[in-house]
């Protein structure tokens, strides 16, 4: 068994290196910081996923025991020391759309057992993931597609807040960005103005707070303020309408429904690809340059856990917040242990404060979820885009526009699409770098190597790089130091080279091919004549050195 001293000092047990990650250094000194750091958070990440909760058209009890479970397991295997894992607007977004695209109505019998499932094979897509080490190559998907995403989420949610802070019964959240538009313009003239004025004030003290006093914790202080506002005077009367009533306790586990599997898989994929990107993107972006570098493949394996752990007990699909997991940093977190005293919060809460929490009003919670999706939209990101990058930009806009128009999932679809396109066509350019020439022999670098699918287009530059060649050579040296991975279409495309060059008058020779390659290539009569005849060598200067 591996002695961790992180968790001996936390615990005084003997464990696995793998468990209490988050505890890595932990100093006893720390203890009062990661206590006041997890109240903290637990002000803000409660009431905010109680409100990602109604995104998804979901009871706000799903998003408080969101806050629980995954939050548990990210303690015991998460490799970040400061971030908060529950949910996030974008995943609760996601759900809300996969959960419409598969046909299941928001209060019907089957919802609950549908989150379920979908929550599991979120968990169980992030595993495979895990366990074919995909963390570093699922992080390849551009800036530039994340931004249009979360541009698309935050625009769509904050359209389908309107009906509830508006106070008017219609609610399309999860059908789109347009049918949204639509059914809000429609149900308009029957908006409730105390609900009105409920919302403006709420989202005037949200955004002037977050600006000038960030470290309140606004959002519950606006939970607070209205609860107290239900209680102490008459604006239920007024029509302002409430949340749904709160069961008190914990989530008794439950078995998923399996009815929707199938269709529920697509939405499953793109919610994961989303909670991965996040999680890592805020690992990294609160870790110090003190802490231990984030390992993608582990916050895989933490948030698969946290998922399938948490899909039994109700809970959305779990990823890393930015905002929550800032306001941990901020206060002071320095260890998992700040999370941890998040989740004794939140045990409090569902325990003893659900009566309270039912007293809160529909408006109050749309304007937590109204401010917070706002900041997705990422204005000054696509100016950068614009500014640097136009093509990274017009990706981006793309992807924010099919978000709004055929809906999320596609756009998370397209982006990703367009992610590996753009990756695959720059593979696939050839990139020649001319090492050293001598008198009629010139020494070639690939350097990006040669592979299946760019192999052609790499013979095609080779020999029209030859070809320019002033005045014409007769030998070519190729350095090979990047085929560290060989196929038959390589070494046959390698044959097809040295004819072509041969019947050019030029005599190929190839240089530093690793030992890999060099035992599969052996195999062939052509390497084999290659080497018999002394144009294979171990480096370019023993390449010149046989010719002069």
């Amino acid at each position: 068994m591996i002695v961790s001293d992180s968790a001996r000092a936390v615990t005084g047990l003997r464990m696995p290196a793998w468990l209490f990650p988050g505890f890595s250094g932990y100093q006893r000194r720390w203890l009062g910081n990661d206590l006041l750091a997890g109240l903290s958070a637990g002000a803000v990440v409660i009431p905010q996923a109680m409100a990602y909760a109604t995104i998804a058209n979901l009871p706000v009890q799903v998003g408080l025991y969101t806050c629980i479970v995954p939050m548990v397991v990210y303690v015991l295997l998460g490799g970040s020391r400061a971030m908060s894992v529950s949910t996030t607007s974008t995943i609760a977004t996601l759900t809300a759309s996969t959960l419409v695209t598969v046909g299941v109505a928001a209060g019907s019998k089957d919802v609950m057992g549908s989150v379920i499932t979908l929550t599991l094979l979120v968990g169980a897509i992030l595993l495979v993931m895990r366990l074919l080490k995909l963390g570093s190559l699922v992080e390849n998907i551009s800036k530039a597609t994340i931004i249009g995403v979360q541009c698309g989420v935050g625009a769509t949610v904050a359209v389908g807040q309107l009906p509830k802070l508006f106070g008017v019964d219609t609610n399309f959240t999860g059908h789109g960005f347009i049918r949204s538009i639509i059914a809000v313009v429609e149900a308009l003239p029957g908006a409730n103005w105390p609900t009105v004025i409920l919302s403006v004030v709420s989202v005037a003290l949200l955004v002037v707070l977050k600006r000038l006093a960030p470290a309140i914790p606004a959002a519950l202080i606006i939970v607070v303020g209205g609860i107290a506002l239900v209680a102490f005077s008459g604006i239920r009367s007024d029509g302002v309408d409430l949340i749904a009533q709160v069961p008190q306790g914990l989530p008794i586990p439950h078995l998923p429904d399996f009815t929707h599997t199938l269709d529920l898989l697509p939405g499953a994929l793109g919610i994961a690809l989303m909670a991965f990107l996040e999680t890592v993107a805020v690992a990294r972006g609160i870790r110090t340059s003190r802490e231990p570098q984030i390992d993608s493949n582990r916050e895989l394996l933490a948030i698969s856990a946290a998922s399938i752990a948490g899909s039994f007990f109700y809970t959305l699909p779990a990823a890393g917040g930015f905002s929550q997991s800032a306001v941990n940093q901020n206060s002071g977190a320095k260890s998992q242990l700040a999370q941890a005293t998040t989740v004794v919060l939140a045990i409090l809460v569902a325990l003893f404060l659900g009566p309270v929490l039912s007293l809160l009003p529909q408006a109050t919670l749309a304007s937590l979820v109204f401010v917070a999706v706002l900041g997705l939209i990422d204005v000054k990101g696509l100016v950068r885009l614009a500014r640097i990058s136009p093509r990274d930009f017009w990706i981006a806009l793309v992807t924010a526009g099919v978000g709004l128009t055929l809906g999320l999932l596609p756009a998370v679809l397209v982006g990703v699409v367009t992610t590996l396109v753009l990756v695959l066509r720059e593979l696939n350019t050839p990139l020649l770098e001319i090492e050293e020439r001598r008198g009629d022999a010139l020494a070639i670098h690939l350097a990006r190597g040669l592979y299946t699918a760019n192999v052609l287009e790499n013979e095609r530059a080779i020999l029209a790089l030859v070809d320019q060649q002033q005045p014409p050579i007769r030998v070519l040296v190729l350095n090979l130091e990047r085929l560290s991975a060989i196929s038959i279409t390589v070494l046959d495309a390698l044959e097809d080279l040295d004819r072509e060059l041969s019947a050019k008058g030029i005599t190929l020779h190839v240089a530093c091919m690793p030992q890999p390659s060099i035992d599969i290539a052996g195999k062939l009569p052509w390497y084999q004549q290659l080497e018999t005849s002394g144009r294979s060598h171990a480096t370019v200067a023993d390449a010149f050195a046989t010719l002069r």
